[in-house]
C-alpha cells in the first residue's frame, strides 16, 4: 500500500521548508510547529542529518474531521516530513485519505479527500517550484 506522497530533490532543506510554508498558506493551511528532530536528538548526544517534521492545519477541515470522531485527533495535525539523506532532500506527506480507512465508522471520506487534494497541491507546488 502506498501510504505517502514523496519526492526527492537536490534543493537544500531550508529552501524546501520555506517553499512548504508558502504552498501551505496558498492552500488555506497554516504551519503550527516545526520539529527540528536533528536538534532534539543532538541535545541527547545523538547525531543525524537534518530532519524536520512540519505540522500543518486548516481549522475548517480539522473541525469537520473531529465532528466525525474525536479519535481522528490522534492523527492530527497533518505532517510533512523533510530530511536530508546522502546529500539529497526528501519530502513525505502521509496520505490524508488513509484516515478514512483507519476510521471506517467515522464516514470521513469526503473531508479526507478534500484535505488530500489540497495537500497534494502543496507537494506538487513545492516539487515543481524552480
Amino acid at each position: 500500500m502506498d501510504i505517502a506522497y514523496t519526492f526527492t530533490t537536490e534543493r537544500p532543506l531550508q529552501e524546501i521548508e520555506q517553499a512548504i510554508r508558502t504552498a501551505v498558506t496558498a492552500q488555506g493551511f497554516r504551519v503550527l510547529h516545526v520539529h527540528d528532530v536533528q536538534a532534539t536528538l543532538a541535545e541527547k548526544g545523538l547525531a543525524r542529518e537534518p530532519y524536520k517534521i512540519i505540522e500543518i492545519c486548516n481549522a475548517r477541515y480539522a473541525h469537520r474531521a473531529l465532528a466525525t470522531s474525536p479519535y481522528i485527533g490522534l492523527m492530527m495535525p497533518c505532517k510533512i516530513n523533510v530530511w536530508v539523506e546522502q546529500g539529497k532532500t526528501h519530502v513525505a506527506l502521509l496520505k490524508p485519505s488513509l484516515l478514512a480507512t483507519m476510521f471506517p465508522n467515522a464516514d470521513m471520506n469526503t473531508v479526507a479527500q478534500e484535505v488530500e487534494l489540497a495537500l497534494r497541491a502543496v507537494m506538487d507546488a513545492v516539487e515543481h517550484q524552480q
